[in-house]
């Protein structure tokens, strides 16, 4: 385009305005080709699933070597293993094929963010995983078979989770609902019921601010001195940096990007003690 010709008072403005139109419609590339794609391919209505970019799965595993203090490469192979277990990914789809919701669901299982979940548990080995919101019961299928997988190396822990909604977690059945279970109700009255401590929290439930907020409160006392509290509303609200905050702990983020899907991806906030113990929290807001 010939620089003089953008000069021009009205036409100039209006070519101008067409070639920055082309520069953004650019980045629109991608996800609107994915979009028809998924609308044929796909059956899912909410709760996406879908893979991470290459990149963005060795980002993920950077970010889980930070907050559990391993080495980065085991927590690659960690994540490699959830990948290839043929058993989990039959189990899930079997579970899909039998459930009344396989009209919306999806047969191909795709982990997103919740392969560092997985990680994370195989790192850090806990006794009690607590998760608040499970939806179809996909993550907690990935934290039960994590456990299973500890269990094998001579590490015990259990998994809890809890919705409101009564056919939620549909997938968590046998062999890995041995390893764990549901509760219903609201999330709060039932993390107010449980004895800690809880060495792994991830908040999935309510994603309104003060709801998150409050269940963060619930559950301070009931953590184990080096929990991990994650969570899956981080790149919505910044309940749980404020937590981390006020608790002494650090704060970090991780942002998703979804391989061939139309969705921008979520994110998983993560709240954990450092080696060396809680920091002074600020203000004198800490515990």
């Amino acid at each position: 385009m010939r620089m003089w010709i953008l000069q021009l008072p009205v036409i100039g403005r209006l070519l101008l305005m067409g070639y920055r139109l082309l520069i953004a419609l650019r980045y629109f590339k991608k996800p609107v080709l994915s979009l028809g794609s998924w609308l044929v391919r796909s059956r899912e209505v909410t709760n996406f699933s879908y893979d991470l970019e290459l990149l963005n799965t060795r980002y993920l595993a950077a970010f889980c070597a930070q907050i559990t203090g391993e080495n980065q490469d085991v927590i690659q192979t960690y994540m490699d293993e959830l990948g290839s277990d043929e058993a989990l990914r039959s189990h899930i789809q079997s579970a899909v094929q039998d459930s009344p919701k396989q009209f919306i669901s999806d047969m191909e299982v795709r982990y997103a963010r919740r392969i560092g979940w997985y990680a994370v548990t195989r790192a850090i080995k806990p006794k009690l995983v607590v998760e608040t919101g499970v939806a179809s019961g996909l993550g907690s299928c990935v934290l039960t078979a994590a456990l299973q997988r500890n269990r094998a190396e001579g590490f015990e822990g259990r998994y809890i989770g809890t919705d409101i909604n009564p056919q939620a977690g549909f997938l968590l059945q046998e062999p890995y609902s041995q390893q764990g279970e549901v509760k219903y109700g609201d999330s709060i009255a039932t993390l107010e019921k449980l004895s800690g401590p809880i060495d792994l929290f991830i908040n999935d439930s309510d994603h309104s601010r003060a709801y998150e907020a409050a269940e963060y409160e619930v559950v301070k006392k009931k953590l184990g001195a080096n929990a991990i509290i994650l969570g899956d509303n981080a790149h919505a609200t910044d309940a749980l940096m404020d937590f981390a905050r006020e608790t002494g702990r650090d704060f970090l983020f991780f942002q998703e990007v979804p391989a061939r899907h139309w969705y921008p991806g979520a994110g998983i906030g993560a709240a954990f003690v450092r080696v060396g113990g809680l920091k002074t929290a600020v203000a004198g807001k800490g515990e």
